[in-house]
């Protein structure tokens, strides 16, 4: 059975592009190899990925230790105010260690929500998460202050990332005893990484109304059919790793199939998978092509049977 395209989702009733753009790699030198004569490729991702719709953003001040926030805040400058208006933002606070608060008698959530919101330079953030579980505090207390954020005004929804289906239900009963409720939750989820889905996380998810938003969608490249046996990944991208290339090859030759039958990317087709399994991919973008290849996920759909049958030949990760 096939479905129709999807042109949007949803995060608590508000209309946001079915992907987002992770941006990790704008401004990241560790990982992602970020060197300055790169942001020119960047302005021409920003501006592609605003022509053909994917207007949601992700980003967090542990990308480029603020870079990347900064980097948006910039191109929003030069944005016409029109397509601006469709812009939607999300970052991400780190809870350890927090330089910005010394003694440790809070979180330090809403000091590090302002500081992200004045890099970004917008009035308020659209969706604020909490980047990782591990915080020395507690999560009623990281709570109280993500829910003060949302009554300042300084975010208008929040959400959390890498949380286990337990920590997610432990985050949003704390936020709903301070009037808020949680809008998403941030994972790893891929073909090559298929736990969110087998261990019941999605499906938890969608009868809270939380979101899931899927980071690697690619892992790490793998999916793109740009990388194999004779032509490696750059060291350091772990997620979606545990396989041979030869061990994953059934997978690629449905991909590649696939990308001839709806006349799309291999990377459209790992995200369009991800897109049809309820979660928003979040696809990175680092020139125009990269922007505009990504759009095509959203303009086509596989059927049930090729959902089904991907997943079979995926991994379920660890």
């Amino acid at each position: 059975m096939s479905a129709k395209a999807v042109v949007t989702a949803t995060i608590r009733g508000i209309q946001v592009p079915p992907m987002a753009i992770g941006t990790w790699s704008w401004g990241d030198t560790s990982t992602w190899g970020y060197k300055p004569e790169d942001n020119a490729g960047i302005k021409e991702a920003w501006e592609a990925c605003n022509r053909v719709g994917l207007t949601f953003y992700d980003s967090a001040e542990g990308y480029g230790w603020g870079e990347s926030e900064r980097m948006i805040g910039r191109l929003l400058k030069d944005t016409d105010p029109e397509i601006r208006k469709k812009i939607y933002i999300a970052t991400k606070y780190l809870p350890w260690p927090n330089h910005k608060n010394f003694f440790l008698w809070s979180p330090g959530v809403i000091s590090a929500c302002t500081k992200s919101r004045d890099r970004l330079g917008v009035e308020m953030i659209d969706l604020y998460q909490v980047h990782i579980p591990l915080s020395i505090h507690s999560f009623e207390s990281i709570a109280r202050e993500l829910a003060q954020c949302v009554k300042m005004g300084l975010c208008r929804n929040v959400g959390v990332s890498n949380y286990s289906l337990q920590e997610v239900i432990r985050m949003s009963d704390a936020l709903e005893k301070e009037g808020v409720s949680l809008a998403s939750n941030q994972v790893e989820f891929s073909l090559l990484h298929q736990l969110p889905d087998t261990k019941g996380m999605l499906s938890e998810l969608k009868k809270r109304d939380i979101a899931m938003l899927a980071y690697s969608p690619l892992a790490m490249g793998r999916l793109t059919g740009k990388y194999g046996p004779e032509n490696p990944l750059p060291k350091g991208r772990a997620f979606g790793a545990g396989q041979t290339w030869e061990q994953l090859e059934p997978l690629f030759t449905e991909m590649k199939d696939l990308a001839t039958k709806y006349s799309v990317s291999v990377s459209a087709i790992a995200l369009n998978w991800v897109i049809r399994k309820g979660a928003i991919p979040l696809g990175g973008a680092r020139n125009a092509r990269q922007a505009e290849q990504n759009a095509l996920a959203a303009t086509f759909s596989l059927t049930d049977e090729e959902v089904a049958s991907l997943a079979s030949k995926g991994t379920e990760g660890k």
